[in-house]
């Protein structure tokens, strides 16, 4: 098993990596108090709901069951989950726990932020993505139709416990999606990692055990000492939405659901890159490389057609922006992100109208 500490001062929550951790039940030991809330959805629950609620044995617990997809990260949703810890008499003790993907841990933890002010939520990610991205880090919240993510809170998990046994049931599309978070771990901060990927491309298409430990491993421990540093995102963690701002717009853009978020995250490194080399801060061959290994797992590297004008008043929305200038995520080539304060939307649009 890998274990990997998140500090914050001085607090800290711990990640553990391995298979069987499920049924293993380790985690049952982060709970602390007397109630627990299960948040899954419809896919999940039928394969490893079951396991979590024995495991909690005799400790008062519900669960709810949730529409599986994007679809479903909404207020009113939250406002379910909310009524289900009200009906299980839940106090300041209680824990929520996520089980399944990223919607899933990113509705479960917003509830857990506004239930009583704070309560404990633990995470149980079932996909690629959960596991090396939104698992980690605190970041909880909801879409509404003007935007993504943009309601939600700062809420750290109390523990995260990622069984890599439950990947063997993860759709194919699924886990392509994922593998756009791991590589946008080497895209961004660490062109060792990168070349890594590349050379272990195959293993990691096969799911092969060895090469997903080290995958996971390293985008957490990646991961975890970004947040340790910039808990709040004033800085270096803005660094990890990379791909983002664009991908969030074309996902609300598109009504949530027809794009996965790692192939939206897939496209927008894309065009992160490409604008990038249009202002010449990076090589037009780094991003040539990025297309070559995200395509190898898959993953789109080209947008669907959008009109450019409603993709960039959805850019105008994103939370990085200051004083309705748009501070995009670029880079100076594989491995070196930074952060592009006010960046002139005539190179954005022209670059989203010739896609």
């Amino acid at each position: 098993m890998i274990e990997i500490d998140v500090a914050l001062g001085e607090r800290r929550y711990p990640i553990r990596i391995g298979a069987g951790l499920l049924d293993e039940g380790s985690w049952r030991g982060a709970l602390r108090g007397r109630h627990a809330l299960v948040v899954t959805d419809d896919r999940v629950a039928p394969l490893y709901l079951a396991r979590v609620e024995r495991a909690l044995g005799a400790l008062t617990h519900d669960s709810i069951v949730l529409p599986a997809g994007e679809a479903s990260k909404t207020l009113e949703h939250t406002a379910r989950v909310l009524d289900a810890l009200a009906g299980l008499g839940a106090s300041r003790d209680a824990a929520v726990i996520a089980l399944g993907g990223g919607v899933v841990g990113d509705l479960a933890g917003f509830a857990a932020a506004t239930w009583m002010r704070g309560v404990d939520f633990v995470q149980l990610p079932t996909t690629l993505l959960a596991m090396v991205d939104s698992s980690v880090g605190g970041k909880t919240g909801v879409n509404i139709a003007a935007g993504k993510n943009l309601v939600g809170a700062f809420h750290q998990p109390r523990a995260v416990f990622i069984d890599t046994a439950t990947l063997a049931t993860l759709p194919g599309r699924e886990y392509a999606a994922g593998l756009a978070e791991v590589v946008k771990y080497g895209a961004i901060g660490d062109a060792d990692f990168f070349a890594w990927l590349e050379a272990n491309a195959d293993a990691l298409e096969a799911r092969d055990g060895d090469a997903l430990a080290e995958a996971i491993g390293f985008s957490c421990r990646y991961k975890a000492g970004v947040v340790a540093r910039d808990e709040r995102e004033q800085g270096e963690r803005a660094l990890l939405n990379f791909g983002h701002t664009f991908g969030h717009a074309l996902e609300a853009e598109r009504g949530y659901g027809d794009l996965l978020h790692g192939e939206a995250v897939a496209i927008g490194m894309m065009l992160a890159a490409r604008l990038s080399a249009a202002l010449r801060r990076a090589p037009a061959e780094d991003a040539d490389r990025l297309a070559r290994l995200l395509s190898r797992f898959g993953l789109p590297v080209a947008p669907p057609r959008a009109d450019a004008d409603a993709l960039l008043a959805r850019m105008r929305l994103d939370k990085k922006n200051v004083s309705g200038r748009l501070r995009l995520i670029l880079w100076r080539g594989i491995g070196k992100a930074e952060i592009a304060p006010d960046i002139d939307e005539a190179p954005v649009r022209r670059l989203l109208a010739t896609v």
